[in-house]
This record gives structure tokens, sequence and C-alpha cells, in this order.
């Protein structure tokens, strides 16, 4: 398994359950996720018409892309509905005092 370091990107308080945080560490755009008080970091990006997920909605484990309407789960990254065929990266993510972290490799 690869190593990682956490990089703190928002504060959990500015996550709302049901609704994606676009969030960038570096240049690549992370989309946060919170169901009830569990917090999940996918790719920004749909795999299939590179537009932005946070726009999209959050039902339960699913996420939305606004544009094709494919479906990913948060928790893994797969494909629930297509049109995509690629999952999505996912990225270890924490809450430590009450700050969202999310792992990069080192």
């Amino acid at each position: 398994m690869t190593e990682c370091r956490y990089v703190r990107v928002c504060l959990a308080a500015e996550v709302v359950s049901g609704r994606p945080k676009q969030v960038f560490v570096g240049a690549e755009p992370i989309a946060i996720c919170r169901v009830n008080d569990e917090f999940y970091a996918v790719s920004d990006i749909c795999t299939h018409a590179r537009f932005y997920l946070s726009d999209g909605s959050l039902d339960g484990y699913e996420i939305e892309c606004p544009r094709h309407a494919t479906v990913f789960d948060i928790r893994t990254g797969e494909v629930e509905i297509p049109p995509a065929d690629t999952p999505l990266p996912t990225y270890p993510c924490r809450v430590v005092d009450g700050e969202v972290q999310v792992g990069v490799d080192e």
C-alpha cells in the first residue's frame, strides 16, 4: 500500500450532508461528500464528460453528474449508472479536530 500524507481541505462544518463541496488539492478538484457523519473524497471530474460532479446531486452514497446523469458510488468510485464506464478516483478522507483532511500520495 502506498503511503500518503493528509492535507486540510476545509472545515467539517462547511460540508452539508447531501451536498458535495468542491475543494482543491493543488490543481486537482476534489468533491468532499458527507453522508450523515461520514466523509468521502472523490475526483470532482466526471470520467465521462469532464463536468464538475460537485454541481450535481448527492443522494445517499450516489453522486450524479449534472451533464449526462452518470451515477457513481462515492465509497468506491464505481459507476452505478452509465454512460460513464470508468470509475472515479477516490481518496482517503478523515476528520481531525473539525477539519476535513484528504490523503494524497507521498
